[in-house]
């Protein structure tokens, strides 16, 4: 591990005032509103060991988002770090377009068809989520043109699915803030109802519910014409959306209904890929075989930026008799990433951490989870599964009265947390947890601690406590 005592060296010349001046002056962030820099300065992180970051003021701070659900073996591992050092000085680039391949990138492409559920033995690398997602639509409806089939070019995803930010994948996925933020969503995209119990149930079962949700698919795709949909797309468990855990009857109707109208099954892994609900993958927890699956973050654990899709037979053969795969990236494959990517593989297996997490860690999460749900006044839902978790903030517990947006609430509670040192996350009402797959007992204890803490204060701040 690296050692978190100190910072490296070309990070001790400037002060966080010179940092934060620089970072106004010239940084754009992400998902951000410019005007949040107005009056304060950003905090800047300088290093990072296991499940902890600090900042350059020195705070220890717990990273219960894994960064952004990505880091699953933790930072500072030196084994990742040496394979990076080791390949950059064999081969630290070569492209894949003109006939040519590496070994790190041929021997992960295997080792991801072994790992995937069923067929899933093509593999196509690229270097996010975003950019496996749109390398779907563009694969998925070629295709469909190959077998003659062209006007299939629909994709259907669900409300509040998040497929990436390019134009494409935000119009494949359903979060309607970055739909609006440029007022541009692409033709043949179209959306169902996300399945979310809490939020649609009524007075139906979970089970029940499940069923029902998965049942608005064939709805769509009688409303469309099953001869225009290409693809159903989904995460198993909805992430930036809100943690959005379906009923165990969902996904295996949604299967049945994309077989029965022989439309080709998407499963966007990006989150739940790698351990992260007890298995290698979250089609394995749902008991599903997609036709493709998309894979990043806890690929690489977000050391490198690396994605990729795996494609079953059936598709491969079809493409295989298409011509050129007019597609591709620079840094597609890209030895580097593919070889911390099988050097991280190697270690989740190598200490047991899919079998760990599913028996020890995450019955431990879930029931803190509950515990603290039960407990708290402003806490109306825990929900998610495996090491995903959402406390979903209420007003009013009996009536699943929820804080209006303009209040702020999860926002203040984020703050809160933060400042107490525990990185949670903040989506719509709900407050968003993902702790790296190394996390521990205890730091799970410090994790639920530092939330307690964060909403009573928040409980306070709305005269709830």
């Amino acid at each position: 591990m690296y050692s978190a005592a100190s910072p490296l060296p070309d990070q001790t010349d400037r002060s966080t005032s010179d940092w934060q001046n620089l970072d106004k002056s010239h940084h754009i962030h992400p998902f951000t509103d410019p005007k949040y820099f107005d009056d304060r300065g950003v905090r800047i992180i300088t290093h990072g060991d296991g499940c902890y970051l600090w900042d350059s003021d020195g705070n220890k701070i717990l990273d219960g988002m894994a960064g952004l659900w990505c880091v699953n073996i933790g930072y500072g591992n030196r084994e990742l770090i040496d394979v990076a050092a080791r390949q950059m000085e064999i081969l630290p680039y070569c492209n894949t377009f003109f006939q040519t391949a590496t070994p790190p990138q041929i021997e992960l492409a295997a080792r991801i068809a072994d790992l995937t559920p069923g067929d899933l033995n093509h593999v196509f690398f690229a270097n996010s989520g975003s950019e496996a997602n749109d390398t779907v639509i563009r694969l998925v409806r070629h295709y469909w043109k190959i077998r003659g089939e062209s006007n299939r070019r629909i994709f259907i995803g669900r409300n509040k699915g998040y497929h990436g930010s390019t134009l494409a994948a935000v119009s494949l996925g359903g979060m309607q803030a970055m739909q609006n933020f440029d007022g541009t969503v692409l033709p043949d995209f179209a959306h169902i109802m996300e399945p979310h119990w809490y939020a649609h149930g009524g007075d139906m079962s979970v089970e029940d519910f499940g069923v029902a949700a998965a049942q608005k698919l064939e709805d769509k795709i009688l409303e469309l014409g099953p001869e225009n949909v290409a693809a159903f797309i989904g995460e198993p468990v909805q992430g930036a959306g809100g943690v959005i855990d379906p009923p165990m009857t969902y996904w295996g109707e949604i299967q049945r209904i994309c077989r029965k109208y022989g439309i080709v099954l998407v499963a966007d892994e990006v989150i739940c890929g790698f351990g992260r609900l007890g298995e290698w993958f979250g089609s394995q927890y749902f008991g599903i075989e997609p036709d493709i699956i998309c894979m990043a973050k806890g690929l690489s654990s977000g050391y490198l930026p690396i994605s990729a899709i795996a494609i079953n037979t059936d598709i491969s053969k079809t493409l295989h008799e298409g011509g050129a795969i007019v597609h591709g990236y620079t840094y597609s494959g890209h030895p580097v990433s593919c070889a911390v990517a099988q050097a991280n593989l190697n270690i989740i297996e190598r200490e047991g951490l899919v079998e760990k997490v599913r028996q020890e860690t995450i019955p431990y999460f879930r029931a803190c989870l509950n515990d603290l749900a039960d407990d708290h006044p402003i806490i109306g839902e825990a929900r998610g599964a495996g090491l995903l978790g959402a406390l979903e903030l209420v007003q009013d517990k009996s009536r699943k009265t929820p804080f209006a947006a303009a209040d702020g609430a999860a926002m203040f509670c984020r703050d809160a947390a933060l400042d107490k040192g525990l990185v949670m996350r903040a989506v719509d009402q709900a407050m968003i947890l993902c702790p790296p797959l190394i996390i521990s007992k205890s730091q799970i204890d410090e994790l639920i601690d530092i939330s307690r803490r964060a909403l009573d204060d928040t409980a306070l701040k709305f005269g709830l406590l």
